[in-house]
């Protein structure tokens, strides 16, 4: 009987075992989710130091930087080349080449020598003759800490990996299995999920246009960029800014640029735009000054700080004209124009604000100042009085993106994501359009 009762007892203990582990093993469920990465897609050094050639002319699709010189008209395609098209006639430009230079973002012209850079290399390309260039020198990894848009410093070029030079990121989406219990709870397993909402990687907005000097940008008479510079020449220097530092190249023999020195600025740095003999420096934070007196050696004299923007900047007479925009690698909010007192370089002190749509690059020549306010187009001021300039719009041309301008002689040449417009300004307040060249 005990026996019997024993045996009872083994076997209920043992059913209720039996339930309550297979109770455990239903309590557990896979699954599976979804996440997307970013790639890396590469180009080997073999392949970027093989690839600048002339080619037909191409139209134009994705403008960027721009550059006049001697009648010509440089136009970047942001990262694949330089448009090359003929001025002599600028109620005709005529698309005349293209130079196919990889990673290319920025630009620069004296005499028949053009300086780009190509991802992390600086160039110097011979253009007598724009249909057959040849690429004079070569300095490998001049710039290694070239930005991509719309990344953050984690994601910069490195001369330094193995693998090549990254050019894009692809967008792979991943579905990964994991365990979780029945009622939903997901067992983390270490991996990272990255959320995709609000991600948009850019290319082509961390470099910008090119800028002038005092003499006509670049040191050249009649050779001349726009605001948004990474570029810059005075006298028998080349000046390259990157995200943290100014690169000089002594250019005394134009074919032949040779490192000089570095010069550290600090973080977040965009545009460089140089007048006379000093140097103004556009960062996401604030507007830095040196003196640039011995051009081989620029140094530190003040900064202008602002809230966190995006930051060209241009200069005439006694004042800096500095637009302030929102935008994707910049994390900022604000869309103006700030008009800076310089007349002390050691103190710069803000004299006025004007509110804008999304201003980027700007130009000023002889008291007129043209701002390209992004989608809301292009608009002229009077600003012989900077403390009433926006009491004195002249004109404005709604219906273009507008990126950059160059003003110079009475004609204006602009920039946008619509391609590339000519205008005279003989009169300010009634310019001609000349010609265009669209996008395609």
């Amino acid at each position: 009987m005990k026996t019997n009762t024993a045996n009872r007892l083994l076997l209920l203990l043992t059913i209720f075992a039996a339930i309550s582990f297979q109770s455990c093993i239903k309590d557990k469920c896979n699954g599976a989710y979804t996440y997307f990465r970013y790639e890396p897609v590469y180009i080997t050094y073999e392949e970027l130091r093989a690839s600048v050639a002339s080619e037909g002319p191409y139209a134009l699709k994705n403008p960027g930087k721009i550059w006049f010189s001697n009648n010509y008209i440089f136009i970047n395609e942001r990262n694949e080349g330089i448009h090359v098209i003929n001025n002599a006639n600028p109620s005709n430009p005529i698309n005349e080449a293209f130079i196919k230079i990889p990673g290319n973002l920025d630009l620069a012209v004296r005499g028949n020598t053009l300086y780009a850079d190509s991802y992390i290399d600086l160039l110097a390309i011979d253009i007598s003759n724009p249909s057959a260039v040849s690429v004079a020198k070569r300095v490998e990894n001049a710039l290694p800490q070239r930005r991509t848009a719309g990344f953050s410093s984690s994601w910069d070029f490195a001369a330094t990996d193995p693998n090549g030079v990254i050019t894009h990121y692809n967008k792979v989406a991943v579905t990964e299995e994991y365990e979780m219990d029945c009622s939903g709870g997901m067992q983390d397993d270490g991996n990272v999920m990255f959320d995709d909402s609000g991600f948009s990687p850019q290319f082509g907005d961390a470099g910008g246009v090119l800028n002038s000097s005092e003499s006509g940008g670049g040191g050249d008479v009649g050779s001349k960029g726009g605001s948004m510079a990474r570029f810059a020449m005075s006298q028998n220097y080349l000046y390259i800014v990157d995200n943290s530092t100014m690169h000089l190249y002594d250019i005394a023999n134009v074919t032949n640029p040779t490192f000089s020195t570095q010069v550290r600025l600090g973080w977040e740095i965009e545009t460089i735009f140089i007048r006379g003999s000093f140097i103004y420096i556009g960062s996401t934070t604030g507007m830095h000054i040196y003196d640039n007196s011995s051009p081989a050696n620029p140094t530190w004299l003040s900064t202008y700080s602002h809230v966190n923007s995006c930051d060209p900047v241009v200069v005439e007479g006694n004042y800096a004209y500095v637009t302030l925009r929102s935008g994707t690698e910049c994390d900022g909010f604000t869309n103006q124009l700030d008009v800076i007192n310089i007349s002390n370089k050691a103190n710069p002190t803000l004299v006025a604000t004007y509110p804008m749509t999304n201003p980027h690059g700007l130009g000023i020549e002889n008291g007129t100042l043209f701002l390209c306010d992004g989608a809301d187009g292009l608009k002229v001021f009077d600003a012989n009085n900077p403390l009433t300039i926006g009491e004195n719009l002249l004109q404005h041309f709604p219906g273009i993106d507008a990126y950059d301008v160059i003003p110079f002689q009475k004609r204006l040449f602009m920039i946008g994501a619509n391609g590339f417009y000519q205008y005279d300004y003989t009169d300010p307040s009634n310019l001609i359009l000349m010609s265009t060249l669209s996008v395609q």
